[in-house]
């Protein structure tokens, strides 16, 4: 049986599919298997990989397009390993990513989530997440509060992440019916259950901008998930409560930047303004056209080399 278990779900990434696969069969780590889950690609993604496909890198084909959740799912009901960790098609490890995780795994046995930081591509610009990473020693390696280190950015993503499978048995898959921040949703249910181990050095690079990312494209025709199964999750903790409430309001900013001002007032009502910093509360009471205004100014600056958020009052 493998250590790892290795999920890429796929879906038209044929500019990037191989890169991805290649960053794993470089790892310095080695004991892992990979589940390439295709989830009805129309492009040339599965003959980009088809050549690598052996007994350590299987190939499993959806029949039809089920989305995200339900690839990742897939994936995880056919991994042979206990520890189970996924790549987007767009994203790469560095070498040490999965040797990096062994080591949190051997080292915080009461853990069963180990995650690493990992930086962000645009374009030819790589740059750093403001995701409270800063807060940490640069070599930190332990266990730390998921919820109090999530006012920003994601201490880590889904591409920079492993959960042992008893995560699974206990608070459930991914919710296939959730078309946008499945993520979210599903780290809630993880790591109010679970202990997070986490290292502070980069261990792989996500792509903020590739063709047929979920990430940037417009969410008020998906399914977002109903934070208002966690009200007693939050009820109890108010690091929960704090978290939830920054996700309500980042998808609020979204919808209002969409047009949908409905949807973005609807989800600001459930949001407790204390939780939100001064620059979050100007930017989501702007006039559309000033809110448009000052995300174009944020890309542009990216594009730079800058980086400006809402995430804190600094």
């Amino acid at each position: 049986m493998p250590f790892f278990s290795v999920i890429i779900p796929l879906y038209n990434k044929q500019n990037y599919v191989e890169n991805a696969l290649k960053s794993i069969i470089n790892q310095t780590f080695t004991d892992y298997e990979i589940i390439i889950v295709n989830d009805c690609s129309t492009d040339k993604s599965v003959s980009k990989i088809e050549p690598y496909l052996s007994d350590k890198i299987k190939l499993i084909q959806h029949e039809k397009n089920k989305g995200l959740s339900a690839t990742r799912n897939t994936g995880i009901k056919n991994a042979k390993a206990d520890d189970v960790t996924y790549l987007d098609a767009d994203d790469v490890w560095k070498p040490a990513f999965l040797e990096t995780i062994f080591r949190l795994i051997q080292n915080f046995p009461e853990a069963k989530i180990f995650g690493t930081n990992y930086e962000e591509v645009y374009g030819q610009r790589i740059l750093n997440p403001q995701n409270n990473s800063d807060l940490l020693p640069n070599n930190f390696e332990g266990i730390i509060d998921f919820f109090k280190m999530n006012t920003k950015q994601g201490i880590y993503n889904h591409g920079s992440v492993c959960f042992h499978k008893s995560v699974f048995e206990k608070v459930g898959f991914y919710d296939e019916k959730i078309t946008f921040s499945e993520d979210i949703d599903f780290n809630i249910r993880a790591n109010s259950q679970f202990k997070l181990a986490y290292c502070n050095t980069i261990g792989m690079q996500y792509t903020m901008q590739s063709e047929n990312q979920l990430t940037t494209s417009k969410i008020s025709y998906k399914v977002i998930p109903d934070f208002n199964l966690y009200d007693k999750l939050a009820s109890d903790n108010n690091y929960i409560k704090k978290y939830i409430d920054f996700e309500r309001y980042v998808l609020a900013k979204k919808l209002k930047l969409e047009g949908n001002n409905l949807k973005s007032k609807a989800i600001l009502n459930q949001v407790d303004f204390k939780n939100l910093t001064l620059k979050q509360k100007i930017l989501i009471r702007l006039p559309i056209f000033l809110l448009k205004k000052t995300s174009q100014v944020k890309y542009l600056l990216v594009e730079n080399g800058f980086k400006v958020t809402s995430y804190s009052d600094n």
